[in-house]
């Protein structure tokens, strides 16, 4: 048996690693946790100036990631996977890796957007991050160069 989680963001890289997942044999018994992130909009040390159009946008988000997160377990459960969905709001480069030692996690797949120069400087890489710091193994699954031939999403 294995526990997998799947970190997830909606994006192209997410689906290929919801297919690396999908389209594998895990032992019997085996578990994925799929994790969707809400990244807050603004941060915490500036909450006080937002007021209520920022619970608003929150709450949206969240819901928004809850969709994410629903996708991906409805498509690996239609594959006869046991899934388990978790959100959690916050940096998802910490999430992930806390949520990885929570769940005592023997393999994290996350997908690479593949950011370079000064988009990877600014925005750091999530993948990079928990590779670096997960507590198991991790996968990095990449989307096709070549996304007109690629397969859907999910």
């Amino acid at each position: 048996m294995m526990k997998i989680l799947l970190a997830i963001d909606g994006s192209e890289p997410a689906g290929a690693a919801v297919r690396e997942i999908r389209d594998r044999s895990w032992p019997p018994g085996s578990r994925v946790r799929v994790l969707a992130v809400a990244r807050p909009l603004i941060p915490p040390g500036e909450l006080a100036l937002a007021g209520a159009a920022y619970d608003q946008m929150t709450k949206e988000m969240v819901e928004e990631t809850r969709k994410v997160a629903a996708r991906a377990s409805d498509a690996l459960q239609r594959s006869g996977i046991s899934v388990e969905t978790v959100v959690r709001e916050g940096d998802p480069r910490t999430e992930i890796v806390a949520e990885a030692d929570r769940f005592q996690a023997d393999l994290v797949i996350v997908g690479s957007k593949g950011r370079t120069g000064v988009a990877r400087w600014l925005m750091g890489s999530v993948a990079e991050y928990v590779v670096r710091h997960a507590p198991c193994s991790v996968e990095v699954a990449r989307a096709p160069h070549h996304p007109e031939v690629a397969p859907g999403v999910l």
